[in-house]
């Protein structure tokens, strides 16, 4: 089962991110201690990639799912596997509509335990609509890959490092299929997919563009949630897994969105206020919360997409745009 949140003000902790089945979460705030005391590459220097080089990640704790995939209806999903470095992880993938056309796609990064996937078909309400459903919606190949450690995956979980290199390879997976445009496959995450989607951005990467919604600036804010294997106190696993030391290694454009009511508004404009990148675009919206920012800003990144087919990207969003969405 796909580990969706509902929010709730829970003022006291005021730093974990968007939650886990059958809990009552608030998003990180992007408050809190930085990485490194705020030192180092977040103005610059190494790329992310180089600083991984050579990296070995030593976790706290080896954490598995361990659960099935569910099975989605044929006609919406079906069930793939794609080369992780791991070994063969799942997926949901849109099936091929066998009209002799390649279509745009989008790998799509789940929010809570975005290492495993679920039911990402049945409707939802506009208010909490964490399916995405607007890109298949408008035409868009969708693939949903489930990560290391997650569902009955080789592996264990490593919370925003190895993910990185399985969301590449499902990338890699969805350009080789005879019905995708291979010059058009983007990627997009909500929350802690939205994070996840900041780190890929911030390392050589075949996407065309990524959009990450109310990533976290800073994991440690997290407050241990989705952050179990992770040595804390180590501030080199930290940082490497925290996007905000990377944005200046961001090479293909990103876009970050947050609601201004009730979400990691902080995370993104302590990223935007640091950031010299013209590749990363931060978007608040105003009137918009965390989970209710999903389905309107998603319909218009749609049709964006859609109509995105010139030899480089063109997209572009203007606050008045989005805004309106939510009557401002």
């Amino acid at each position: 089962m796909v580990r969706f949140a509902i929010l709730a003000a829970v003022v006291a902790l005021g730093l974990v991110g968007c939650g886990a089945k059958d809990a009552t979460t608030t998003p990180a705030t992007g408050k809190g201690p930085q990485p490194n005391g705020g030192e180092g590459p977040r103005a610059g220097g190494p790329s992310l990639a180089e600083a991984r080089k050579g990296f070995v990640t030593k976790l706290k704790r080896r954490e598995r799912a361990d659960e099935p995939v569910d099975e989605p209806p044929a006609n919406t999903f079906r069930k793939v596997q794609y080369d992780a470095p791991v070994g063969k992880c799942a997926a949901y993938l849109t099936p091929d509509p066998k009209d002799g056309k390649k279509r745009p796609a989008i790998v799509w990064i789940t929010g809570g335990d975005c290492n495993t996937i679920g039911d990402v078909w049945s409707r939802k309400p506009a208010s909490n609509d964490q399916t995405a459903r607007q890109y298949r919606d408008a035409g868009l190949v969708m693939m949903f890959p489930s990560l290391r450690g997650g569902n009955d995956n080789p592996g264990v979980q490593e919370n925003f490092y190895g993910e990185v290199d399985d969301v590449i390879a499902a990338a890699d997976y969805l350009a080789k299929l005879d019905y995708v445009d291979p010059k058009r496959v983007y990627l997009g995450g909500h929350s802690t997919g939205g994070t996840l989607v900041m780190l890929v951005a911030a390392v050589p990467n075949p996407f065309r563009a990524a959009f990450s919604f109310g990533p976290a600036d800073d994991i440690a804010n997290y407050g241990g949630q989705f952050t179990e294997a992770v040595n804390l106190s180590d501030a080199r696993e930290v940082e490497l897994r925290s996007p905000a030391n990377w944005v200046h290694s961001i090479s293909c454009p990103t876009f970050v969105f947050e609601g201004t009511v009730n979400g990691n508004l902080g995370a993104l404009q302590s990223m935007e206020s640091a950031s010299t990148n013209p590749k990363a675009k931060f978007v608040p919206v105003e009137g918009a919360n965390h989970f209710s920012i999903l389905a309107p800003v998603n319909g218009v990144i749609a049709r964006k997409l859609i109509a995105d087919t010139g030899p480089e990207p063109n997209i572009a969003f203007t606050a008045a745009e989005l805004n309106r969405l939510f009557g401002r």
